[in-house]
């Protein structure tokens, strides 16, 4: 897996403005609470800038993010709000290897985090990152790209524009399937001009992405030694089928 988004990692959260936050957070405590972890501490395999993060120490939680990018952690670091700061933390870190030689009450990856490891080492790794840390009876929930649904509703292009006082962002998502693989190649143009200036940036990234099914997600749970206890469609809550693309993994350390 190589990593992605160092290229246009400042402009983040500027693409993702309207994304909501609050009621993500929201939604993982709940699903969190409901399965023995109401308090205490969590790690978040791919803290991205931190923005889950906050809200969920705004709960009351102690969250570690490892992230892989470098230029995320920094923005992280750089945005921490004060009225929370100590009870964040932030480093580089693949999900796949990191360790933190202490556990935690929750492991928790979002924003498709899972999706990014498109083999099945991949996965497995990241599974046996998540109960490396986690307490007894602790819980590990993730979101990925639900397989029914992304071959039901096949990706297309997709073109996003944000801007604010400073700069106005462009990006174009156009998408190469490989179904022998399960996986989709997200292949991104981005075009940034600064207000006032004629110059326009041109950066390109390629984000390989893998599709998940039931089956195979509780069978790699299982190998790597959780017990998966409910999923669902992302935000919702509905039961997973053809029309959920982001779907909710939720399982507890065996």
């Amino acid at each position: 897996m190589t990593r992605v988004f160092d290229a246009y990692a400042a402009y983040y959260d500027l693409l993702y403005k309207d994304k909501d936050y609050l009621g993500e957070a929201q939604f993982v405590r709940d699903l969190l609470s409901k399965n023995g972890a109401a308090v205490g501490s969590i790690l978040e395999l791919g803290c991205g800038t931190g923005k889950h993060a906050e809200h969920l120490a705004r709960q009351g939680y102690g969250v570690h993010g490892v992230d892989m990018s470098p230029a995320m952690v920094t923005a992280a670091n750089a945005r921490k709000p004060a009225d929370v700061a100590e009870r964040l933390e932030f480093a580089v870190g693949d999900v796949r290897d990191v360790r933190q030689g202490k556990p935690f009450d929750a492991v928790i990856s979002l924003f498709h985090v899972a999706s990014y490891q498109i083999t099945n080492a991949d996965l497995g790794a990241m599974f046996k990152t998540a109960v490396a840390h986690l307490k007894p009876g602790g819980v590990f929930l993730f979101d990925c790209w639900y397989g029914p649904a992304v071959l039901t509703d096949r990706p297309v292009v997709r073109i996003k524009r944000m801007y604010n006082d400073d700069v106005e962002v462009l990006r174009i998502a156009e998408p190469v399937m490989h179904p022998d693989e399960n996986v989709v190649d997200v292949n991104y143009t981005v075009l940034v001009r600064q207000k006032g200036v004629e110059q326009v940036s041109e950066l390109h990234e390629t984000h390989r992405m893998r599709y998940l099914f039931a089956p195979e997600v509780e069978l790699l749970l299982g190998q790597a030694g959780m017990r998966l206890v409910e999923r669902m469609e992302w935000l919702s809550g509905k039961p997973t089928g053809f029309e959920t693309w982001a779907a909710t993994f939720v399982a507890v350390r065996a």
